[in-house]
């Protein structure tokens, strides 16, 4: 793993945060409405989020030399495949809510601002971490490497609709607030006397209202808490990959923030074509597997000396294939649909 700390000069760090406040405005405020997405919208501004993370890279390219900028795109690369997963479990934890379509871009709006946060903070604890001494960097690959070992098992497990209500989160929401149990309109939050003339309606005959409280959350509300919880332990996972590629925290936020800005349209494209990236998954296993051994050459070279170590330019191409051959084996080999297996 490159180590190299450089203490970014201010024009480097004025770019990144310009950039990064402007792309993070432009995200918040064109994508606030909660109309239903397409797929050719959501496509055009995924490919518009990473073309804003290539411009950085450029930059980085002529200020700082192909090393860091490639450094950059491992970073970016390895974050945006790591999320494939997760945008996932979205989509479960939405399907469990019978979330419409609609709204899910409301959980989103404010579940990528979480996300945004949660990264900063993971980052400077695992930057920090990482000074304590190579050891660190064992625990981080063993973290890798036993996410890469669960998705593998789980993979081979038949796939059943998880029970969303026992989730801790799901819980722990429930004791902070009454719960209206039905969707009212984009809100995640109802006053008690909305409510007292919703309970009165025939279609809502049979529900009744807390003993207590003047504020019920919707199950959009505890929609949003599940995918929030998600995505920071998610971050378990991810930023220690990340970290994997460079020590200098502005490489290793900057590219999880530019991967990060496009999650939310990259959902409705996934959402689109999740029946045909059926090989996708374990294109991220490999990913993670090949991680944890970049990180363990790293931390053993520091603990006895050897030289052994992967390039940063190796690294990328090593990412790129990988995420190559996952979205190839989808198109050579899909999925045979439950129709022609029964003909078979």
């Amino acid at each position: 793993m490159e180590t190299i700390e450089l203490g970014f000069p201010p024009l480097t760090i004025a770019v990144f945060v310009g950039l990064a406040v402007g792309a993070m405005a432009l995200d918040m405020f064109t994508h606030r409405d909660n109309k239903p997405v397409s797929l050719t919208r959501a496509s055009l501004w995924s490919i518009f989020w990473i073309a804003i993370s290539l411009w950085f890279a450029g930059f980085l390219y002529v200020q700082h030399g192909s090393e860091i900028a490639t450094l950059f795109i491992t970073g970016y690369a390895l974050e945006k495949v790591l999320s494939v997963d997760n945008l996932f479990v979205f989509m479960a934890v939405f399907a469990w809510f019978k979330v419409p379509d609609v709204l899910r871009h409301r959980v989103l709006y404010w579940g990528i601002i979480g996300a945004i946060v949660f990264r900063l903070i993971f980052v400077a604890i695992g930057s920090g971490l990482l000074a304590l001494g190579p050891w660190v960097e064992v625990v981080f690959a063993l973290i890798v490497a036993w996410t890469a070992v669960m998705m593998l098992r789980r993979g081979g497990e038949e796939e059943k609709e998880e029970d969303y209500s026992q989730h801790s989160a799901y819980r722990f929401a429930k004791k902070l607030f009454p719960v209206w149990p039905k969707l009212h309109g984009q809100a995640f939050f109802v006053r008690r006397k909305t409510l007292e003339l919703e309970v009165i309606k025939p279609e809502n005959r049979g529900i009744t209202l807390a003993a207590k409280g003047g504020l019920f959350a919707t199950p959009l509300f505890l929609c949003l808490v599940i995918v929030e919880v998600s995505d920071v332990l998610f971050a378990f996972d991810s930023v220690p990959a990340v970290i994997a590629v460079s020590r200098e925290p502005l490489i290793v936020y900057s590219a999880m923030l530019f991967a990060i800005l496009g999650l939310r349209t990259l959902y409705f494209v996934l959402e689109a074509l999740k029946r045909y990236l059926i090989h996708l998954e374990k294109a991220v296993i490999a990913l993670l597997f090949f991680i944890a051994i970049k990180l363990g050459l790293n931390a053993t070279g520091h603990i006895f000396g050897h030289n052994y170590s992967i390039a940063p330019n190796i690294s990328l191409i090593i990412v790129m294939v990988v995420l190559a051959l996952g979205v190839l084996a989808s198109v050579v080999f899909p999925e045979k649909s439950t129709a022609e297996c029964e003909g078979s």
